[in-house]
């Protein structure tokens, strides 16, 4: 899973790497951004990529009680084809959600341990996500997003049976292009990302 990740690059630096034409967002770096919080995504639409706000924690269209956003900040690639929570958005309303680095915790005994992971280069990178929009009974739009997760590459095994999707730059414009229908063609885009060009390392005290 990924419940809590860093994004500190600056904005100019964010636009250039993920090729923005429009900023539509607040840049709000974070150290330990987590579930519910208000985050970077950039979508394709009108033939440029914007950087937009979305909220995170996915909202289905047809859910009646926005709450269940608190449980959908994952979702899992083998299954997004089919869960009525996220097969329509993964038809249509693909983004890729911004990042510097994320966490993930190993257990010593009784105590948790966070460990970070970044890549070698440490540029940023896009997680594969799915977006949403939900309409409240007041009529209140709320956009809402996950990070699709899959099995993990051989740096993250021995930490957590599941890691993010982090995608390749040449990955990133066939995940958001909206023309872009074939099913499998997408879900096979949605693989651990090479461990070698990961890096691991040890956080000192807590992220609170």
């Amino acid at each position: 899973m990924c419940g809590r990740f860093v994004l500190l690059t600056d904005l100019r630096v964010i636009t250039e790497s993920f090729n923005v034409q429009n900023v539509a967002c607040e840049h709000r770096p974070g150290s330990s951004i987590s579930p519910g919080q208000q985050i970077a995504a950039v979508l394709r639409k009108d033939d440029q990529n914007s950087l937009v706000d979305f909220r995170w924690g996915l909202i289905p269209s047809w859910a009646k009680d926005p709450s269940i956003g608190n449980k959908m900040f994952n979702a899992r690639a083998e299954t997004i084809a089919e869960k009525s929570s996220f097969k329509n958005a993964f038809k249509r309303r693909r983004c890729l959600i911004v990042a510097d680095g994320f966490y993930e915790w190993k257990k010593l005994g009784r105590v948790k341990k966070p460990l970070y992971f970044s890549l070698q280069s440490n540029e940023p990178f896009g997680f594969a996500g799915l977006y949403e929009t939900w309409i409240s009974p007041d009529h209140q739009q709320i956009n809402t997003c996950t990070i699709i997760t899959t099995e993990p590459n051989e740096l993250i095994r021995p930490i957590h049976d599941r890691m993010p999707v982090i995608l390749s730059k040449g990955k990133e414009s066939v995940w958001i292009d909206p023309g872009v229908k074939d099913a499998d063609r997408l879900l096979s885009i949605l693989t651990p990302y090479p461990s070698d060009e990961m890096k691991m390392t040890e956080v000192m005290g807590s992220l609170g």
